[in-house]
Order: structure tokens, then C-alpha cells, then sequence
């Protein structure tokens, strides 16, 4: 029976980094050509650390095809790119396409989803993948979940767990989560970092931008150096990643004392401050008000009503991500990406050999 090659999974959504907040505030543009070129560092980095195959969807952005166009290169050759496969997706330009990405990839048994966007791409892609890991990577507006890491070290991480030669235990880390529950609706909805009660009625253009339109915030992790609506609290009740429990914040604009929060890049708030104190994991909480919406991870996705009872309660059931630095000191410490001649079939050993054109 011949073995499976080694694979891995790719998610760029190309609509990451290019949202409405693009217009309210001073946020650069991550454009598809820059998307590109994150993959072919994760494409030089998984293919020095013996990944064989990489699976990524089509889209209407051009990205697939760049990668495709360039991975008959020169470069891609010397580097010993894996093996590409595209999914034949029905494309709909939705965060359906993300979802249906990521369900092809978890049916294929991938060892890693390398996924570049932001909070809400993240939270598409862990929501139908179960327990394989993501390697989490930031080209969106609001960045919490996923880190500011240069692409070639987070692949060189992503590479040598996905190859079998990091311990889980080590190279893995299990994140918390935000269930958003209606018992009476039939409602379960997830958000990965934050939960926020907005007084405004109806979802409309979804992301929130004002100080005003803010009346409760739940997080699972708010650090000072956030942006979005977790600096809320990370700058007033800051928790980390790793800490059992989160964090909620009371808010209103006639409030006495006021925070100068970074609700998007380049966009500074003052909000007002009634209360702040921790979550702690299991416990159900209602919302301060009887009617609005609710925003998971930045952007309003569900109206509530007075008849409504959703509740907030934070898990540590999330999905599971590579611990970048924790791969990147073990294998320094256990010398996995020495090279000479004691490893003559080393990947990067072979590049020597590839013939110039």
C-alpha cells in the first residue's frame, strides 16, 4: 500500500485586509499580490522541512493563479516548492467559500491549515475543522487571533510539527472560545476572541466603528497592544492567552470615566467606562440590553429582541493552533534544522544539486 504524502492545506481569503473599515479608518490594504507572496515564503518554508503536498482553493482574485503562474519558477524549483493541488470550489465570493475550503481540506485528513486573514477568517475556518491545527497567520483589519509573524518562520514551525518531529504537547496550544446561545432560538454561534452588545437594531454594514454603538464587551483574551474591540479591555482589564478565564467590560458614553481605546487602525475612540471584571470559563451570562445586535469577532451577525435570551459563556474547547515560538525554541534546542553532511537527503541539503536554468 503506498503511503500518503505528507499534506498541508492553505487559506487565503482574499477579501481579508479590504473591508468598509478600509473607509472609516486609516488601515493599509493587504492586496492579493502581498497575499502571494505569503504563501510562496510558506511554500519555500514547508518544502525545506519535507511537506510534499499543499492543497489551496480557487478564487476570483487572482491569488491561486499567481502561485500556480510562479510555482514553474526558478525560485519554486531551488526551493523544492511541495506539490500544489487546487480544490475545484463552487466560488460565491462569501465567507462560503472559506467554509467550504476548509471542510474539502478536514475530508483530505490535512496535517495543518495555514490561514491568512483575520479574526472572522479564522473563526470560518476552525469552525469545520475540528482539531487539526491552524497555523494562524494576520493579513486582516482586526488581528487578536492571529499574530503579526513573518511568514517564512511561522512555516518553518507549521513544516517541522505538520512532519511529525514537534511533540503536540509542545507545539500545539488550545485556544479559548465565546458560545453565544439561544436555548428558545436553537442558536449557537462562536466567536474566538470577542462578543460585543451594540444598541443599533439590525446588522446592516456589519463591522463597528463607534464608541456609541458599543454597550458590553466579552473576550476571551484582551492584551495592551490589541486593536479592535478587545483593546477595550486590554487596556483597561488586560488578560492573556494563556489565563483560564477572560474578560467583560460595561460601557456607556455618559459614563465619568472614559478609555482612549484603537477600535481600528488608526481609528482612536474615547469610550465610556462603567464596569470591568473577569469571565470566568463555564458560567452563562446574559447581556445589559434587552434589544440589539450582537457582534462575534468585530462584525454584528445576530439580532435579539426582548423575547430573546442569548447568553455569553466562555470555553476552552477552541480550536487548536502551532505555538510558533514554542516550535522555533525547541528546535533550536534539539538542532531540528542543522544541516551538512551527516543529513545528505535534508531538503535544504538538496537544493545545492537543483540545476541552473
Amino acid at each position: 500500500m503506498s503511503r500518503r504524502p505528507l499534506t498541508v492545506g492553505i487559506i487565503a481569503n482574499p477579501a481579508s485586509g479590504r473591508d468598509v473599515r478600509r473607509l472609516t479608518a486609516n488601515a493599509g490594504l493587504f492586496s492579493s499580490t502581498d497575499k502571494v507572496s505569503v504563501i510562496q515564503r510558506l511554500l519555500a518554508a514547508f518544502g525545506a522541512t519535507g511537506i510534499e503536498q499543499v492543497l489551496m482553493p480557487t478564487d476570483m482574485t487572482g491569488i491561486a493563479a499567481a502561485v500556480l503562474r510562479n510555482s514553474h519558477s526558478r525560485q519554486a524549483r531551488s526551493s523544492h516548492w511541495p506539490a500544489l493541488e487546487f480544490l475545484d470550489l463552487t466560488l460565491r465570493q462569501t465567507v462560503e467559500d472559506t467554509r467550504q475550503a476548509a471542510r474539502l481540506m478536514a475530508e483530505r485528513e490535512v496535517s495543518l491549515i495555514a490561514v491568512l486573514g483575520g479574526d472572522g477568517t479564522h473563526k470560518a475556518v476552525a469552525a469545520e475543522v475540528g482539531d487539526i491545527p491552524l497555523l494562524t497567520l494576520s493579513t486582516g483589519t482586526n488581528n487578536a487571533f492571529p499574530e503579526l509573524r513573518e511568514a517564512t518562520s511561522a512555516g518553518l514551525a507549521g513544516g517541522l510539527y505538520a512532519s511529525g518531529r514537534i511533540p503536540a504537547q509542545i507545539g500545539l496550544r488550545r485556544n479559548k472560545r465565546l458560545l453565544v446561545c439561544d436555548a428558545g432560538r436553537g442558536l449557537r454561534e462562536v466567536a474566538l476572541v470577542d462578543v460585543a452588545v451594540s444598541p443599533l437594531r439590525f446588522v446592516g454594514a456589519r463591522a463597528i466603528s463607534r464608541a456609541q454603538d458599543l454597550a458590553e464587551v466579552f473576550v476571551t483574551f484582551a492584551e495592551p497592544q490589541s486593536i479592535g474591540l478587545s483593546a477595550l479591555c486590554g487596556l483597561w482589564f488586560p488578560v492573556s492567552r494563556q489565563a483560564a478565564g477572560g474578560a467583560w467590560m460595561r460601557l456607556d458614553p455618559q459614563s465619568p470615566e472614559a478609555l482612549l481605546v484603537p477600535l481600528a487602525p488608526g481609528l482612536l475612540q474615547g469610550c465610556g467606562v462603567l464596569a470591568a471584571g473577569p469571565l470566568e470559563p463555564g458560567i452563562a451570562h446574559g447581556l445589559s440590553l434587552s434589544r440589539g445586535t450582537l457582534a462575534l469577532d468585530g462584525e454584528r451577525e445576530i439580532e435579539f429582541n426582548a423575547q430573546d435570551r442569548p447568553t455569553v459563556t466562555l470555553d476552552a474547547g477552541g480550536p487548536l493552533s502551532i505555538d510558533v515560538n514554542a516550535v522555533l525554541a525547541y528546535a533550536a534546542q534539539q538542532r531540528l534544522l542543522a544541516i551538512g553532511r551527516e543529513h545528505p537527503q535534508h531538503p535544504l541539503n538538496l537544493q545545492e544539486d537543483t540545476p541552473g536554468e
